[in-house]
């Protein structure tokens, strides 16, 4: 991409912001140093890695790159054999630890094409803590780099308590009086006294130096002698066990160099990358989709330097059906940063970074961006500021191709005006007939003429708004602008008379097609009104169409929980309902012949009044639910009533409590007893229990009948309960008596095995009190004997 249209697109600027959000230095310089590109992977590559560091901002913005430092000099001195001072070493120790905070992040983030940096990085743990426990600033090494070391110090603050002690004593006490202050100071790293000249054969020991005056003498006394050497040796072996130290950690980062300065490349990328997505954040920027076909089509798009609170967004379309746009409109009114909006969005996609617009901006991929923009005039070169448009121009057409950006702000401008505008006409008629893409500014009307007359070549105005004298910056693509200079020289104080004699040299023609434009903008604002009223009611009519099915979906939802709830509650009656049939039917099948019928007749009546005890609780509960009032239940067909007098032998009746059709056999007794005759027996019961019936139904008891009939053929034999407790034993043993019994079956076998003998010994005494067992004994030998039990029914 040639640089100059790089400097009038000031994409400089957008490089320099976005050196901003790094947070290392070479991540800055990767920043500066971005350009973009002409090949389609790479960019679709980079808008990838944008588009994946965005996301994880939006989930975690927990992210430094601060301690990325440039540390390839330090690895590549330690690699031939240098020590590394503190700092330096620390240096690296800090990238190591940020390039494992990186990677933590990347763990608390998803999966995406970053993965493959940090996955890269290798923290190194081992050499940032070895480096860390050593190195305690850039001039202090710590007491745990090594034990001799530690030992070393130890003895040198040995040494230094000793000879403080010994010269606090001397200050303090025996030497007071010859010194001229109660200090103790150093001299060439050897502690010293400082005494008085005139006594100075009063204190034996050695002079390191005197004071400018010469009346104080820096005496080493003579006792500490020996210590002042043990501790300059001492101060020796701990500087040299320092750089044997310091050697040590020099050796081992050259060791890693290879990938510590991997690590260091791996993090600036990372780094650079997510200043490309703090930067879309912060312009709330998207991806651009690109096509192939060289179509711009830009939405909502906002120049990305320009103040986003005041920016008004412009839709510009290039490529689709023209490949031309002539852009028209007054002064201020927008149509330059139009032009450097299509010219610096399509530089920023092409260098993987997001542009300022709205979602499904489209660009393409251009192999050159050309632009003469802006007043380039130089008084040295002797260049008007016609000769340097035109001198841009020349090197535009040399150069451009069919895949070239070209972009000319008042092209023609700087001349006499019928040649500029011939000269504009020619020169974009060249590249349209080329088919580059193109876009222009101008105040020409003859190249408004031009646009409207040539197919392949659009108009576009810039809006103004008369009534304030303010450009509302938005860009109408269609419609050709009007500079309204009468009508802003009005506004502003110039008198009608000079207006309207102006008014005199315009020809008929200009007018005319002034007037046209005129009528144009204002149907167009119209169809825009409109347009916006129409938006409005869909809107309403999407937000209502809402609403309702948000209230289908809530009363879908009521009704599946009603119906759910009616289904479980069913199922709980439908069980209940079971269970008690179940219980009625065993104490009918158990006890058989041997149940009085008034006990049988009190279970049906218990049974019945069960059932109806529900039957009036559903319907209650249908009646609560539906929201309507309790209406009574449908009552039965009324019947006859039966008294003395026509309860005669042969009459037919109903008898309420056991729900069973019948015959009157006897009339009733002075007690009001009747005897009546139902299928094959005769029953006793109350006047009262009677009402007027049809004939009996015996096909209630056939039914019955089969039911019990049909267990024969399921019933084994025998019954094992080995390994049963006699609770569960007897339970099961008692049912499997029942159904053998009703099954004709003449005898049963019972396997409990013989064990303790508990189990026997409980079933026995269970089968002493069955009603339907006539006897039992152990098996035969060799069928079982005392483990098997023959039951013999009655």
């Amino acid at each position: 991409m040639n640089e100059k249209a790089l400097h009038i697109l000031e994409f400089n600027k957008i490089t320099e912001i976005l050196s901003s959000f790094a947070g290392s230095e070479p991540a800055k310089r990767m920043c500066l140093n971005l350009r973009p590109s002409g090949n389609p992977e790479w960019i679709d590559h980079a808008q990838d890695e944008t588009s994946a560091a965005l996301s994880r901002l939006f989930k975690s913005d927990r992210l430094s790159f601060g301690a990325n430092i440039d540390v390839r000099p330090f690895i590549k001195a330690a690699s031939i054999g240098r020590t590394l001072g503190a700092g330096d070493l620390l240096a690296i120790a800090r990238l190591l630890v940020n390039v494992k905070e990186v990677r933590d992040y990347h763990t608390e983030t998803p999966t995406d094409c970053l993965d493959k940096y940090f996955l890269a990085l290798d923290p190194l743990t081992n050499v940032s803590d070895k480096i860390n426990k050593c190195i305690i600033s850039d001039d202090e090494i710590s007491d745990d780099a090594s034990p001799t070391l530690r030992e070393i110090r130890r003895n040198i603050k040995i040494s230094t308590d000793r000879i403080q002690t010994g010269l606090t004593k001397m200050v303090n006490e025996t030497l007071r009086g010859y010194l001229q202050d109660a200090i103790i100071t150093t001299r060439n790293g050897r502690y010293c006294i400082p005494v008085k000249s005139e006594y100075r054969s009063h204190v034996p020991g050695m002079i390191h130096d005197r004071s400018q005056s010469g009346a104080t003498l820096f005496i080493e006394p003579s006792s500490i002698v020996d210590l002042n050497n043990r501790l300059k040796e001492l101060s020796s072996a701990e500087h040299d066990e320092v750089e044997r130290i310091l050697s040590e950690l020099s050796a081992m980062c050259a060791a890693n160099g290879d990938m510590i300065a991997e690590d260091q490349k791996t993090i600036t990328m990372l780094d650079f990358i997510f200043a490309k997505a703090k930067y879309a954040m912060k312009i709330n920027a998207v991806r651009p989709l690109y096509n192939k076909e060289l179509r711009i089509v830009l939405r909502g798009a906002r120049h990305p330097l320009l103040d986003p609170r005041t920016a008004v967004p412009v839709d510009i379309r290039l490529g689709d059906d023209f490949d031309l746009l002539i852009i028209t409109g007054p002064n201020t009114g927008g149509k330059t940063v139009s032009l450097k909006t299509a010219g610096l969005l399509t530089l920023m996609g092409q260098a993987g970074l997001h542009i300022p617009a709205l979602d499904r901006s489209e660009l393409s991929v251009f192999s050159e961006v050309y632009a003469d923009i802006g007043d380039e005039q130089s008084i040295e070169q002797s260049l008007s500021t016609f000769s340097s448009h035109m001198r841009s121009i020349v090197e535009i057409m040399k150069h451009a191709k069919q895949d070239s950006l070209c972009l000319f702000d008042e092209l023609g401008a700087g001349t006499d005006p019928e040649e500029g505008a011939a000269l504009a006409i020619s020169i974009l008629d060249t590249l349209h007939r080329q088919k580059i893409r193109s876009m222009a500014t101008t105040h020409y009307s003859e190249l408004k003429v031009y646009a409207l007359q040539t197919e392949g070549v659009e108009n576009a105005g810039c809006e103004f708004d008369i009534a304030t004298l303010s450009p509302t910056y938005r860009l109408m693509i269609g419609i050709p602008g009007k500079s309204n200079a009468f009508a802003i020289s009005k506004r502003l104080g110039l008198s009608d008379e000079i207006i309207e004699k102006a008014g005199q040299y315009i020809s008929h023609e200009e007018e005319n097609f002034e007037n046209v434009i005129s009528d144009l903008e204002d149907r167009r604002n119209i169809i825009d009104k409109e347009k916006q009223e129409i938006e409005n009611l869909k809107a309403d009519i999407l937000r209502r169409e809402k609403i309702l099915a948000d209230k289908e979906e809530k009363i879908q939802e009521k009704k599946d929980r009603i119906i759910a709830n009616a289904r479980e509650e069913a199922r709980d009656l439908l069980q209940d309902a079971k269970d008690k049939a179940d219980e009625t039917i065993r104490a009918f099948n158990k006890q058989g012949s041997v149940m009085k019928p008034a006990t049988m007749e009190k279970k049906r009546r218990e049974l019945r009044e069960w059932i109806s005890k529900e039957d009036e609780a559903i319907y209650q509960e249908a009646m609560k639910r539906s929201g309507k009032n309790k209406t009574p239940i449908k009552e039965k067909k009324k019947t006859e009533l039966l008294t003395e007098k026509n309860a005669l032998p042969g009459t037919p009746v109903f008898i309420l409590s056991m729900d069973m059709d019948g015959v009157i056999a006897e009339a009733p007794d002075k007690k009001g007893n009747v005897l009546v005759q139902s299928g094959g027996i005769s029953i006793k019961v109350k006047l009262s229990d009677l009402e007027m019936g049809d004939a009996p139904k015996p096909e209630k008891t056939v039914k019955k009948v089969r039911l019990d009939l049909s267990r024969a053929t399921n019933i084994s034999p025998e019954i094992n309960v080995i390994g049963r407790t006699v609770d569960d034993a007897v339970s099961v043993i008692d049912k499997y008596l029942d159904d053998a019994y009703m099954s004709k079956l003449e005898s049963v076998r019972i396997i409990h095995g013989k064990g303790t003998g508990a189990l026997r010994s409980g079933i026995h005494d269970y089968l002493r009190t069955s009603p339907v067992v006539g006897s039992f004994s152990d098996a035969a030998h060799g069928e079982g004997d005392a483990g098997v039990t023959v039951v013999r029914f009655k």
